[in-house]
């Protein structure tokens, strides 16, 4: 198996990891009940996805 021939720097670690950290969520606007949803999602509050009720 093959090892590293040298040690990685504290900064060379932290530039690989910058992409790491979680992200906001996108949040889109209910048109039946005008709250936040998350999009291509049932909404939580009302229960409409697409002009119809599922839940």
């Amino acid at each position: 198996m093959a090892h590293p021939k040298h040690r990685k720097s504290k900064s060379k670690n932290r530039m690989k990891r910058s992409h790491h950290a979680l992200q906001i969520p996108n949040l889109t606007e209910c048109p039946n009940c005008r709250n936040a949803k998350m999009p291509h999602r049932i909404c939580p509050n009302c229960g409409y996805y697409r002009d119809a009720e599922i839940v």
